[in-house]
């Protein structure tokens, strides 16, 4: 059975119509509900900064007003990064027959592997993207058959990537949990301590002859503790706030960090979710590599103990990670 890729259809739709199952009804069309010429001011934290104390500050407080903020020099070499754009954009300019090598497997439980269609979609409606996953960390949980093997530096790109992206994730555990009056190392310690996941996806959105009815990705929250994403130059982040949706300007060289759906519910509600989504481009392809942080499947996900007592009862069940994702990309009520 021949699966239908973005990309491929993008390839022939230059001129064209778009396949009716990418045009989204109106009510979610981004030409018709995007605040146009209004970028969202999404805080920018200097992560740098010798002040810890404003540092904590920032991040405390876009986590909790914003559930999305970017990072300034954060460490992470900016070569690193372009080399990891770089062995990204080349593994999506392969032939077809060769990214399907890597192909999700019929029927897998996991997520990993390229593909396109990602959970159960809404009205039928398809995102136009295609996209890559495969988990970059811990060592023990990493499957290289979804790794590409061309081009040939993919596996140390992602390596170095990963190396330099634990000091940063550590760094984020440890200032949210002081902003929520824990000791540093206690909300690392609860959303799974040293085995936590890091699960890349890279997106890739072709150019689309219809950007204003067409998403890259319909909205969502993201079902992980912290999303890290390296964007590439293509506008197309978005999201929604007082009742609307905005363009987010990607700052250059910032990492974007969106809390997910795990960090709400350990928090107990203080720090919330980012409510996003993505556009896309009529003349250029944009990219993304978000890295998902999130619990291993047996994992059991709730409000943090300490941050629950009579006056604060819990706001969210305490379940095993598996089951709350299952339920998410299933669209059945949690």
């Amino acid at each position: 059975m021949e699966v239908l890729r973005v990309q491929a259809i993008a390839s022939q739709s230059k001129d064209a119509a778009i396949p009716a199952m990418f045009v989204m009804p109106e009510t979610e069309q981004p030409g018709i509900t995007t605040v146009h010429g209004v970028n969202l001011e999404v805080p920018i934290i200097d992560f740098s900064n010798q002040d810890e104390g404003k540092v904590v500050r920032d991040i405390v407080e876009a986590s909790r007003d914003w559930g999305m903020f970017q990072i300034l020099n954060h460490e992470i070499p900016k070569h690193v990064i372009s080399k990891l754009q770089s062995v990204g954009k080349e593994f999506f300019e392969l032939p077809q027959e060769e990214k399907e090598l890597y192909a999700r497997p019929a029927g897998s439980h996991s997520l990993e592997g390229y593909g396109t269609k990602l959970q159960k979609e809404v009205n039928g409606k398809k995102g136009w993207v295609d996209h890559l996953f495969h988990v970059i960390w811990p060592p023990s949980s990493i499957n290289y058959r979804f790794w590409p093997t061309n081009p040939t530096s993919y596996r140390e790109v992602n390596e170095e990537y990963c190396k330099s992206l634990r000091g940063v994730v550590d760094k984020l555990f440890k200032s949210m949990s002081i902003g929520l009056g824990l000791e540093e190392n206690e909300l690392k310690e609860a959303a799974n301590g040293d085995d936590l996941y890091y699960l890349l996806k890279i997106n890739y959105y072709p150019p689309c002859p219809c950007p204003d009815v067409v998403l890259g990705v319909p909205p969502h929250t993201d079902m992980s503790y912290l999303t890290i994403l390296v964007p590439n130059e293509v506008q197309g982040l978005q999201a929604f706030r007082d009742g609307h949706w905005y363009d987010v300007k990607c700052v250059p060289n910032a990492l974007v960090i969106h809390i997910g759906d795990q960090m709400e519910i350990l928090s107990n509600g203080k720090y919330k979710a980012v409510f996003h989504r993505t556009t896309v481009n009529k003349d250029e392809t944009r990219m993304s590599w978000p890295v998902f942080i999130e619990p291993k499947a047996e994992h059991q996900v709730g409000p943090h103990p300490k941050l629950v007592n009579q006056d604060n009862p819990p706001k969210y069940k305490t379940k095993k990670f598996k089951d709350y994702a299952y339920c998410k990309l299933n669209k059945i009520p949690q």
